[in-house]
């Protein structure tokens, strides 16, 4: 999966893009989920709403590569697997940051691509803070915890090459005990298509109902008025 290709500046400036969006989004769901434990506010609203929007784009960016690769394979079934022009050219820049470690950069890639996936599930989380009932946040969190164990595995793979590992580690890799060839390349790239596309449609299910249940979702982030008060105080 490495790609032999030489680095231009498009690329580096790619990856360090890439990387500070996702640096940015993490950074943005952390400071509206604290906010959104203080009273109420639509400022915290609309920014949730625009952390989902950045990581709906994030992840049709990060699953067409994943659709890409699963039909290469159909025409390219023994061939190693594939990656489109620009993700092979982000993962070059990416692989700047430790250029002795085969496949770094690859993986570096794809773990962001899953960050930026969580990130935009995270963001239906604070929006249903206080709508624990709703389709949206059960929708939510199962894609939370599917996703968060999809990253972990990515987490897995990035980490044992980053430490040496002669090829990266993890349960979609049969944590490196199988060789290289057809057969590895073809459970892991639809593997990984799998586990995409399935969280996936939980995401756009998960959107489907924050539409379908915005005006009560959003009822929740406007301060109530006080009941009135009757009578003379005693």
């Amino acid at each position: 999966m490495t790609m032999p290709m030489p680095t231009s500046g498009w690329d580096t400036a790619g990856a360090v893009l890439l990387v500070l969006w996702a640096l940015a989004m993490g950074t943005a769901v952390g400071v509206l989920a604290y906010a959104n434990r203080r009273p109420v506010r639509l400022r915290v609203y609309r920014g949730a709403l625009g952390v989902v929007a950045v990581g709906v784009l994030g992840q049709l960016g990060h699953v067409q590569e994943h659709v890409a690769q699963a039909g290469y394979w159909l025409g390219h079934p023994n061939a190693p697997a594939w990656m489109t022009p620009w993700g092979a050219g982000l993962a070059a820049g990416l692989q700047q940051a430790l250029p002795d470690r085969p496949a770094f950069g690859m993986e570096l890639l794809h773990l962001t691509g899953n960050f930026l996936f969580l990130a935009g599930l995270a963001g239906v989380m604070v929006l249903t803070r206080r709508a624990r009932g709703t389709r949206t946040r059960r929708w939510a969190k199962m894609g939370v915890w599917m996703q968060g164990l999809h990253g972990l595995e990515h987490l897995v793979l990035t980490l044992s090459v980053a430490f040496g590992a002669p090829r990266a580690i993890g349960l979609s890799t049969f944590f490196g005990l199988v060789d290289p060839g057809p057969g590895l390349t073809t459970y892991r790239v639809w593997w990984h298509f799998t586990a995409n596309v399935a969280g996936s449609i939980i995401f756009g299910l998960a959107l489907y109902h924050l539409w379908r249940e915005r005006r009560a979702i959003r009822a929740t982030f406007v301060l109530q008025p006080l009941p009135a008060v009757t009578g003379r105080a005693a």
